[in-house]
């Protein structure tokens, strides 16, 4: 066994109901501090209001999108002279993302730019970041166990990360309940997203046997709860997503993702679509593409199996399988999400240099990731 390490979050709570305890919990990281929510402030009432209970002076950041580059920068503005403590996000994704990377910047001396990667200068935190409480509203990016921000700049038409290890919460707060109810399009999509990411670091290049005992078994119960969640709310299957959602936010700080995330990352750049439908899209073309031309194909095949074991069909037609369902249960193709087909290949060619990429099992070419793009429309 080659050597291996991990990065975590410095303590995860797991389980309905815990929720509770977040005012008290992030109020002992002292008195002022930052809280970013989503788009409706009113659910992030319950939260405010007991920060404030608890004599915390709170800053409200609202997350009405997916983070870009002017609205870090207007919500950077704001929260630099706050003198804040710590940082909190409760939302999806793109909240959690929004909180981390301010939790990272507030304290930098230099700007955004020292430390974006790609187009940035991707320099490594001059200061500690604050101390950082993620809540996860929605079962799919699992940015609540990542070490990374990503941040859209639309004037580049790319997606770029803020990384460093220091970013990984000091307190993720996975309380199911709080994803109870969330519209069936967005259950999908980042349902979807939550399975990529434990299909990925499963049959990435740079798995690890820590990695591995996350994904696998997450695999077959994560389709089977969303299955279940297209047809009705249900909580066991909730709680089921939200593990999903954690064990993959996991691994792929520590085991990589693929083809699936490269271009998604891509793709988020030149469109408006969201990164879950995105994903969503290509989870099954990718799968085929990576069971047609991996050298080594056993692990995909293992996933392939299991998602026929769910879907009731052959091994071989699982991707195509899972592809058709999900299309039938709502999910848009790219085309009809923004990308115009005559961008494939410049999408193709640009993911080629994203860090997702080198986790996927072979290195694909334009070509074949431009085939991807075509059945993923």
């Amino acid at each position: 066994m080659s050597g291996f390490s991990f990065a975590l979050p410095g303590r995860v709570i797991f389980g309905r109901g815990q929720a509770q305890n977040a005012p008290a919990m992030i109020r002992a990281h002292g008195s002022r501090g930052v809280l970013v929510h989503g788009a409706n402030p009113a659910r992030a009432g319950w939260l405010l209001d007991g920060l404030r209970e608890a004599g915390a002076e709170v800053l409200a950041v609202a997350c009405e999108a997916e983070p870009s580059l002017p609205m870090l920068e207007a919500a950077l503005a704001q929260a630099k002279g706050f003198g804040a403590d710590w940082v909190a996000a409760l939302g999806g994704g793109a909240a959690l993302d929004l909180g981390k990377a301010l939790a990272a910047l507030i304290p930098a001396p230099g700007g955004i730019m020292d430390h974006l990667e790609v187009v940035g200068r991707g320099l490594p935190l001059a200061a500690p970041p604050l101390p950082y409480v993620a809540l996860p509203t929605t079962a799919g990016t699992g940015a609540e166990a990542t070490r990374n921000a990503v941040i859209g700049l639309p004037e580049h038409g790319r997606k770029v990360s803020i990384r460093d290890e220091r970013m990984l919460p000091r307190l993720a707060i996975v309380d199911p309940a709080l994803t109870d109810h969330c519209p069936r399009a967005v259950t999908l999509a980042s349902g979807l997203d939550a399975l990529a990411q434990v299909i990925e670091p499963y049959v990435s290049v740079r798995a690890t046997p820590f990695t591995d005992v996350l994904t696998r078994p997450a695999i077959g119960p994560g389709l089977r709860a969303l299955l279940r969640l297209m047809q009705a709310e249900d909580a066991q299957a909730r709680d089921r997503m939200a593990w999903v959602s954690l064990s993959g936010g996991i691994a792929l700080a520590n085991g990589g993702l693929g083809a699936v995330h490269g271009l998604a990352g891509v793709i988020g750049g030149v469109t408006p679509a969201a990164h879950g439908a995105v994903c969503g899209a290509l989870l099954g073309p990718v799968l085929e593409m990576n069971r047609a031309h991996a050298p080594e194909p056993a692990r995909i095949r293992e996933v392939c199996a299991e998602i026929a074991a769910v879907l009731g069909c052959d091994e071989a037609a699982a991707p195509q399988a899972l592809a058709r369902w999900a299309r039938e249960a709502g999910l848009p193709g790219l085309q009809a999400q923004g990308l115009d087909p005559a961008r494939h290949e410049a999408v193709a060619e640009a993911s080629l240099a994203s860090s997702s990429m080198k986790g996927n099992p072979f290195p694909a070419t334009v070509a074949q990731l431009c085939e991807v793009l075509r059945k993923a429309g």
